[in-house]
Order: C-alpha cells, then sequence, then structure tokens
C-alpha cells in the first residue's frame, strides 16, 4: 500500500503539472487531452499481460520495474524542457503506475478473506485518497512559488521513495494456491463472457471515466476562469479530500447496503454533479460540485475491486483486473481526446453534460443488480 500510494503522489502531481504546463505553452484543449490520454496508451496496451504476469511471478518485480518506469519519466520531464517530451514522459509515468497499481490491487484481493476483502480495498482506496488529495495540491503550490520543472522533480522524490520500499521492502508472498493455479486456463474472451463480471466491468468504467475526466476539464475550466494554480490544485484536493472521508465510513456503509445499492448511488450523484458543474463559476462552489462528486466516486472503487475478486475465477485475479485496467484505460484514451475535440468545437458545457449522459447510462444496470439482489435478501429473510 505505501509503494502504491507513493507511487500515486507522483502520478496525480505529473497529471495536474503536465496540464498546467502544456497550458503555459499555449497548448490547446485538444492537445492537452492528447496528453493527458497518453498517460493511459500504456497500461491500456499491457495491463492484461501485467496481470497474468504477476499472477505467474508475485508482486516484487513488477514493483521495482514501475517504480523505475514513473523515475524515469518524471526526470525526463524535469530536464528536458518544452512540450514535445512531454508525450514519452507521460507513456513512461502512466506504465510504471500501472503495474504498481495493479500488482498493489491484486495483493490486496488475495490476501483478504471474503468478509475483509471490501474493508481491505477500502483502507487502500483511503490511501489513494490521500495521494490524490496531496498530489494536485503539492503541484499547484510548487508551481506558483517555483517552476515546472521543480514540480517534476518534487515527483521523482516520491517515484524514489517508491523505488526504495519496493527494492528493500519485505513484500507480502501470494498465497501458494492463487500463485500457482492454473493462469492460463481460458481466454480473456472467457472472462468477458461471465455475465457478472461484465457488469462490473462496465460500472467500473463509468465510475474510472468521471474520475479521470475531472482531473482533465478541472485544469482547463480553472485556467478559462482565470484561477492560479494553486486554486485549481485546492479544487482538485477538494474531491480527494472527499473521496477520503466516504472511504473512512466504508465499514458502516457496507453493514447498511450492498454492493451494487452504494454504486447506484454513486452513478447517480456523480451524473447530478456533471449537470451542475458548467453553473459553478466561483472557486467555492466550484469546490463544493467537487466535493459532491469525490463523495459519489470515493465508494466506487472498493465496491468494484472487491466484486471483481468474488466474480473472477481463482488463479485470474491479477488478470481480471488487467482487463479492468485495459478497458478503463481505452476510456482514459478515447475520452480526453473526444472530450478535448469537444472542448474546442463545442465548450466546456458540451463535455460536462455529456460525460454526466454517459455515467447516467449506467444506473439502470447498476439499479437493476441492486434490485434483484435486494428482493433477494428479502426473500432469504
Amino acid at each position: 500500500m505505501a509503494i502504491a500510494v507513493l507511487a500515486h503522489v507522483a502520478l496525480g502531481a505529473a497529471r495536474v503539472t503536465t496540464a498546467l504546463y502544456a497550458l503555459s505553452l499555449h497548448a490547446s484543449e485538444f492537445r492537452v487531452g492528447s496528453l493527458i490520454a497518453l498517460f493511459a496508451v500504456f497500461p491500456m496496451l499491457l495491463a492484461i499481460v501485467m496481470g497474468r504476469t504477476i499472477d505467474r511471478i508475485g508482486i516484487r518485480k513488477p514493483f521495482i520495474a514501475g517504480a523505475l518506469l514513473a523515475s524515469l519519466g518524471v526526470a525526463l520531464a524535469a530536464l528536458i524542457p518544452g512540450l514535445s517530451i512531454l508525450y514519452l514522459c507521460a507513456i513512461l509515468i502512466g506504465t510504471g503506475f500501472m503495474a504498481i497499481f495493479i500488482s498493489a490491487q491484486h495483493a490486496v484481493g488475495a490476501l483478504s478473506s471474503k468478509e475483509e476483502r471490501t474493508n481491505n480495498f477500502s483502507k487502500l482506496s483511503l490511501g489513494f485518497s490521500i495521494s490524490a488529495f496531496s498530489g494536485p495540491l503539492i503541484a499547484g503550490i510548487v508551481i506558483d512559488h517555483s517552476d515546472y520543472a521543480i514540480a517534476y522533480a518534487v515527483c521523482g522524490v516520491f517515484t524514489a521513495f517508491a523505488l526504495l520500499l519496493a527494492w528493500l521492502g519485505n513484500l507480502p508472498s501470494i498465497p501458494q494456491q492463487i500463485k500457482h493455479a492454473t493462469t492460463s486456463s481460458g481466454s480473456i474472451v472467457s472472462l468477458l463472457k461471465e455475465k457478472e463480471l461484465r457488469r462490473v466491468y462496465i460500472v467500473g468504467i463509468l465510475i474510472a471515466a468521471a474520475w479521470d475526466l475531472f482531473t482533465f476539464v478541472t485544469p482547463i475550466r480553472g485556467s478559462q476562469l482565470g484561477f492560479s494554480a494553486s486554486t485549481i490544485g485546492a479544487i482538485l484536493a477538494t474531491f480527494s479530500a472527499a473521496t477520503f472521508i466516504i472511504r473512512l465510513a466504508m465499514r458502516s456503509i457496507t453493514q447498511h447496503f450492498h454492493e451494487w445499492q452504494i454504486l447506484t448511488g454513486a452513478l447517480s450523484a456523480a451524473a447530478c454533479c456533471y449537470l451542475l458543474f458548467p453553473f459553478m463559476q466561483q472557486p467555492l462552489s466550484m469546490a463544493l460540485t467537487a466535493a459532491g462528486l469525490g463523495l459519489a466516486l470515493g465508494t466506487g472503487q472498493p465496491n468494484v475491486l472487491a466484486l471483481l475478486h468474488q466474480n473472477a475465477p481463482a488463479g485470474r485475479g491479477a488478470e481480471a483486473i488487467g482487463i479492468r485496467a485495459t478497458i478503463g484505460n481505452a476510456s482514459a484514451i478515447t475520452l480526453p481526446l473526444a472530450f478535448g475535440a469537444a472542448g474546442t468545437a463545442l465548450g466546456l458545457y458540451a463535455v460536462f453534460w455529456g460525460l454526466g449522459a454517459i455515467i447516467a447510462c449506467g444506473i439502470p444496470l447498476a439499479a437493476s443488480k441492486a434490485f434483484s439482489n435486494t428482493k433477494q435478501s428479502h426473500k432469504k429473510d
């Protein structure tokens, strides 16, 4: 968890720094969108392979490789000025974090009992909330008081600590019956044919898209409204603080609601927030709406991951996470490009409302499962 959180601080800070640096160089919304999309290109292509590799060899080597790639990416951005190098840096940083992210999620799922899995994923997500809060805030403060190269160098401090922990830390071993299970039995298609897994993937992608697009559109919207880098970072940090608060309460929430009920509420609230965003033109109103979005989306990841591990075949847990990462990164690539182009052509109102409409399409899918589970619970009672 510590390695993942350190790497995530660097990722969050690097994404905000990259967006603001590109805007300072007079890049268009579409070009900024293409840069942010590159954080997800190679993760999309390699996530399934990485998942299968982790199922086979464990987590230590992927952790080390991921930290090395991320460190190289932020170092290049710090040392070489200009827009062109950012494309390579985004690829390296995104790919490195992907290896760490899948390793951490698989370890938590594999090392947890069914009863404690959602709670343990909530603890991991709490760590990500702290890092998601810290990264943008640190980036904004450093940019306002120094420059973009120093901001990337600060990212490098966090990736260096992550590498040190991965190299020297006493990482847990995956249980033998999971680690040595047959990971090659069945194709990707066989996992996608599982109805329950498909449902989890779709809802998980919508929640991830809502999260990723927020970090993309907020710097652009803030810049249009004349906000400083620190103010933009504070708005992003408010969102992350809200995800942290809701995850602190996750154990209590899961005692009263099951996973699909929580996910239905998360999608509904997220869609409403995106419909409201265009009307928020002051830092405080934007921060309050961001907090509402954070409360909604903060419940999503722990429940999606718990459902994923519950429904994945034995020995293919990391591969199932890899498939989710691949699909999620595919949307992370296409949506910034699509919404960047839409923002250039139609304005950011279309971006906010378009994403809200897409999220709303997933509500019936989650609600139908929530309703069926509620009926089954009543029958048992």
